[in-house]
């Protein structure tokens, strides 16, 4: 079963997938996924997808029973953006408000679910003056 498999997903030329495509663990190593290239600090920086890596899978309901990676070249890959200070402190501030409660107006210290709108202590005393 496991070599028909990777017959199966073996199409370096991209004849039959329409990219180059490889078995798990098998696509050569000039080519990363997002993850990988995030690892080694680099971003696809806009290139198209150089190919896949294709999987069988039982687990989150794949089409086919069928996952898919894509690949990125990393000799064209660029390094990663580092946001300005100015970025980050905007980011802080957003997080911030996503933690405050609009009734007791108190920092959480998690973001509030947008269910309720309000800290899990708001919501116990509204429940039980209902």
């Amino acid at each position: 079963m496991r070599r028909r498999t990777m017959a199966m997903f073996f199409d370096p030329a991209g004849t039959r997938y329409g990219v180059p495509t490889w078995p798990w663990r098998m696509a050569p190593p000039h080519l990363l996924t997002r993850r990988q290239l995030a690892a080694c600090g680099l971003r696809p920086g806009g290139q198209p997808i150089a190919g896949q890596v294709l999987w069988r899978s039982r687990r989150y309901n794949a089409p086919g029973g069928v996952r898919a990676a894509y690949l990125y070249d990393v000799r064209l890959a660029l390094p990663k953006r580092i946001a300005s200070p100015a970025q980050r402190a905007a980011l802080a501030k957003a997080l911030t408000v996503r933690r405050t409660c609009p009734e007791c107006g108190t920092d959480a210290g998690y973001v509030l679910s947008r269910h309720l709108g309000v800290c899990l202590e708001c919501a116990d005393a509204w429940e039980i003056a209902s």
